[in-house]
């Protein structure tokens, strides 16, 4: 396998989204109660998986169903486990922000602790795409994107970037002290490096 779509159950992506994802990926794995949204859509996951306190099971008797009870992980770990053991390289997680913040801010920890896991791992929503930057990054995004960046691990130094409206040099942010939101591209392609630190890029979706 190489491309694999988890979808959680926070907020749901809208259709023109979840629609673009699943039809660029090998295997499409439910975190629980992310079944009930994908069903909901007109989707069957290959799998679900969690301690199914959520998932409508009685929906689809198709679906290959793995309870896991574990409360030490949460139902994202759980499918990121999965998507390890069925040789995923990609791995594109919708579904995993919105409605309870702890909740989101337990999503993005987990995203830093399975970021080497895969080649590539991020969290989409309605409103961008969100992802842990290598210390080295090159991308071109189309002109005029909104993108932030976030210190995840409450500092990053040594930030130096080029392709943005408001560039950095050698720089660092920090929580508390510095934000790098709503920065804007305005020459390709992008590039972020950073020295130290945790450092995550929202790219807005571009309409």
């Amino acid at each position: 396998m190489s491309h694999i779509l988890v979808l959680c159950n926070g907020e749901a992506p809208n259709y023109d989204l979840f629609t673009q994802y699943y039809e660029e990926t090998d295997l499409f794995i439910a975190a629980d109660g992310g079944g009930n949204i994908a069903l909901s859509m007109g989707y069957t996951p290959n799998m679900v998986i969690g301690d199914l306190d959520s998932f409508d099971a009685d929906k689809s008797q198709s679906i290959d169903i793995i309870q896991e009870v574990d409360q030490e992980q949460n139902d994202l770990e759980k499918a990121l486990n999965l998507a390890h053991q069925k040789q995923g390289s990609r791995v594109s997680i919708l579904g995993a922000t919105g409605h309870r913040l702890d909740q989101t801010l337990k999503n993005l920890s987990v995203l830093k602790q399975y970021n080497d896991t895969f080649e590539h791992i991020s969290l989409i929503d309605n409103y961008g795409k969100t992802q842990l930057l290598p210390p080295y990054f090159q991308q071109k995004i189309a002109a005029g994107t909104n993108i932030s960046l976030f210190p995840l691990s409450g500092k990053v130094t040594g930030i130096t970037t080029s392709g943005l409206k408001y560039a950095l040099t050698n720089e660092k942010l920090e929580n508390g002290v510095r934000d790098g939101s709503s920065n804007e591209v305005v020459s390709n392609p992008v590039q972020i490096d950073h020295q130290k630190g945790d450092l995550l890029l929202f790219i807005s979706h571009f309409d």
